[in-house]
């Protein structure tokens, strides 16, 4: 069983291959990973960045990716304006979306993190001021967390998953990858 931590770029696909007919070919995960029969757990949208686990263990890959598991996920969050603490305990509680409500989020408002430059920049406003919040939630629902944030009036600038679970992208260079885990069967091991 081998999974990797990825750290994605914004405006790859998280796939191997581009099924789009129309267009020039996007950016794929056949770009940057080159390790056979390793494909993703879960998916991390084309404009949003940060950890992507991939594994060639479906058993793994199914607890990681399904939102009975409830594993939890941190994001760090650029969004427009300043949520106030009104609209950070509405996260906290959950918010209302056309898909039902979410569960209770963990939110925090954060200092601007240190990360990697975004290729390319977020649009930069001098008239409209911007923050930076952690936000972890245990669910998977498409484009949760944008939808999140427009909920309470703070559309999303930048997008950067942190962390799932025990894993995490810090150390990892847009990219980049690494083997988080790596184990063998007693068979691989010339046992019995």
């Amino acid at each position: 069983m081998t999974l990797i931590a990825f750290n994605k770029p914004y405006g790859v696909l998280t796939q191997f291959t581009d099924r789009t007919t129309t267009g020039s070919p996007r950016r794929t995960l056949s770009g940057f990973i080159d390790l056979p029969g390793v494909y993703p757990a879960g998916r991390l949208d084309l404009d949003s960045e940060g950890l992507l686990l991939l594994t060639d263990d479906g058993r793994l890959q199914a607890r990681i990716a399904d939102p009975k598991f409830k594993l939890a996920k941190t994001y760090l969050v650029q969004v427009e304006g300043e949520p106030d603490a009104a609209g950070l305990a509405a996260l906290r509680r959950g918010v209302g979306l056309k898909d039902g409500p979410t569960l209770p989020a963990e939110a925090d408002r954060i200092d601007p993190p240190d990360l990697w430059p975004r290729d390319p920049p977020v649009r930069f406003r001098k008239t409209v001021a911007d923050c930076w919040l952690r936000l972890t939630i245990r669910e998977g629902r498409n484009r949760q967390v944008r939808r999140m944030t427009a909920a309470i009036g703070h559309p999303t600038l930048r997008l950067v998953r942190w962390r799932i679970g025990d894993w995490t992208v810090e150390g990892l260079e847009p990219g980049e990858w690494r083997v988080a885990v790596e184990s063998r069967t007693p068979h691989d091991r010339g046992g019995g």
